[in-house]
């Protein structure tokens, strides 16, 4: 089902986003470097998001995670060095599904208090929003400690004599004893700080399987050593002790799901990620970003999807899933709205970017994907990819111009940004466990075009040079015109291979389609190339043009809706439209008949 208009989601890395503090020293503490809280969420910082176009924000890294810092004087456990990535964490170790990070607080004992004061004002700012989870693993020394009374952690109640057990929530070696994995490439805990805890040992008998599969006592440094697998009554052979789906359930409700559940036994661990989810659900959140879907089975998807869709039909359930072959099952049995548009659409438009691929491929990507198309979340970045700014993606923000316009208006799918995107952040900085070209996700660190925005939490761009504010003003413009346009929810049709055909000058680094529903009608031309302007007399078929009922030997005016400058006119000659195209290096047009 289609809603009215697009979900602009805008991915912010939570502790990240009010940091003011720029020194930026490797491995720096929460002291040196500094943190952001969610009380830099103002009702300002919220206001300013939402004009940019954002319907819904995911604040990545909420649920309470491994981090070094010490939070003992608040009850907290101290978490070892020796299987903590960064010295402030993974936010994809999770210690504590029923608690949020003590470092997003201004006060760690009200934590979740200030939490809940968020949701309030993201709501109020007309915001929906979303968090993080993580069904495949939990953190090596998952606690759970704030889980709510009558029901257990994951792995309380586990026999650990087994390898395997349905109702287990992990997968053990019995007899084997966890060690820390040999570090290789210069690597120590903290970058060699000392730390009463980094002494290469953590205790854990007998040993859990790793979070990515590793059976291994001691994972490899590569491994997710930091996390333990999640057992969804998988045996270790492939065979499973859970009801199948069976075929026709991908056409079925998420009624029809819940219903096919009721009556069957499933998994300890599947009843516990239900109950997180109804958890965070019941306390305002709107939805969820479910991690490395892929490794989870399907029918556990079916299962908690199916109830969190009954508690809520209008939650938004986006999940990682880079196997294409999965796409359909995931999204028509797994019951998920959107999965990352990864290794189609992004793939794809970050080669063009590079200069090394051809727009010829885009068309043939949507075209394999027609059938989905509007459950493929588009995105040019987010915390797993590099910036597009860094010189390891594309070295400058601005050949992320039309790239964006086209992940943003070639489907009816939602756009996701990535906070500092809007203002070319290039994520150089040296954070310590995290490397240049993504802004590191493990360290305590500041993120220097994007504090130029924050401006000393005025958050008004007070500090940005001029180029930063023409490339948010960019963003700002093509977003809101995406987030209330109806033709972007509607038809769509390639005309590029149609001008390769047809049209002199016009070549494999642009790119053109048409848009429309009702009396909207768009012609979208993209230029990727960074340094050559092309004129060409881009044409539209007779289907299209007898799709919007033009008339012969009439003209039509065509006119750009992004910056409202550019006007040509469309004239419609022996069934085909015609129009003069005149683009320059990285320019996009979006025209309005």
């Amino acid at each position: 089902m289609k809603e009215n208009g697009k979900k602009i989601i805008y991915q912010v890395f939570t502790r990240l986003f009010g940091n003011t503090k720029t020194t930026n020293k490797p491995w720096g503490t929460l002291e040196e470097n500094g943190v952001g809280k969610f009380s830099d969420f103002s009702a300002k910082a919220l206001q300013e998001i939402r004009d940019l176009g954002v319907t819904h924000i995911w604040y990545t890294g909420v649920p309470h995670h491994d981090l070094i810092t010490d939070y003992t004087a608040y009850g907290i456990s101290q978490d070892d060095p020796d299987v903590v990535k960064g010295r402030a964490g993974s936010p994809y170790a999770v210690k504590d599904y029923y608690n949020v990070n003590p470092d997003l607080a201004e006060d760690p004992e009200r934590r979740l208090e200030e939490f809940k004061e968020l949701i309030a004002r993201t709501h109020n700012a007309g915001l929906k929003l979303i968090i993080d989870i993580v069904p495949n693993h939990v953190a090596r020394n998952y606690e759970g400690k704030s889980t709510p009374a009558g029901q257990f952690p994951f792995g309380a109640t586990d026999d650990t004599t087994v390898v395997y057990s349905r109702d287990n929530n992990f997968y053990y070696l019995p007899g084997e004893s966890f060690r820390i994995p040999n570090w290789n490439n210069g690597y120590v805990p903290l970058g060699g700080v000392p730390h009463p805890l980094v002494d290469n040992v953590f205790k854990e008998v007998p040993a859990k399987w790793t979070g990515n599969g590793s059976r291994l006592p001691q994972p490899d440094q590569s491994d997710w050593y930091e996390t333990v697998k999640i057992n969804y009554g998988v045996q270790p052979d492939g065979t499973v002790d859970f009801e199948l789906l069976p075929n026709d359930y991908g056409t079925k409700t998420f009624k029809e799901h819940l219903e096919f559940w009721a009556d069957k036994q499933v998994p300890d661990s599947w009843i516990k990620f239900k109950d997180i989810a109804m958890y965070w659900l019941e306390m305002g959140v709107d939805g969820f970003r479910f991690d490395m879907a892929e490794m989870v089975p399907v029918e556990f998807w079916s299962y908690l999807n199916s109830h969190i869709k009954n508690r809520n039909s209008q939650a938004v359930i986006i999940a990682e899933v880079y196997n294409p072959a999965l796409y359909r099952d995931y999204i028509h049995k797994g019951k998920m709205d959107y999965l990352y548009d990864k290794v189609e659409l992004y793939d794809s438009i970050k080669h063009i970017m590079q200069g090394h691929g051809w727009t010829d491929h885009i068309p043939v990507v949507q075209n394999g994907l027609k059938d989905i198309e509007h459950h493929m979340l588009h995105f040019l970045e987010n915390h797993d990819e590099q910036r597009i700014a860094s010189p390891e993606f594309a070295g400058d923000a601005k050949k992320g111009k039309p790239a964006m316009v086209v992940s943003a208006t070639i489907s009816t799918s939602p756009t996701m940004i990535y906070f500092g995107q809007e203002v070319g952040e290039p994520g150089a900085e040296q954070a310590g466990f995290g490397a240049p070209s993504r802004t590191s996700i493990f360290d305590y660190i500041g993120v220097p075009h994007h504090q130029r925005w924050v401006n000393e939490k005025k958050f008004d761009g007070g500090q940005l040079a001029p180029e930063e504010k023409e490339l948010r003003d960019f963003y700002k413009r093509l977003l809101t015109f995406t987030r209330d346009s109806k033709a972007l929810m509607g038809g769509y049709e390639d005309i590029h291979y149609f001008n390769r055909d047809h049209t002199e000058n016009y070549n494999y680094r642009v790119l053109s389609y048409v848009r429309w529903q009702e009396d909207e009608r768009l012609v979208i031309i993209s230029n990727f190339d960074a340094n050559d302007s092309y004129s060409f007399e881009l044409k539209i078929p007779n289907s299209i043009i007898q799709e919007w009922g033009l008339k012969e030997g009439s003209s039509y005016d065509l006119e750009d809706a992004l910056y409202g400058m550019q006007k040509t006119t469309l004239h419609i000659q022996e069934g085909i439209g015609i129009c003069t195209i005149e683009i320059q290096p990285l320019q996009s047009f979006i025209f309005q008949l």
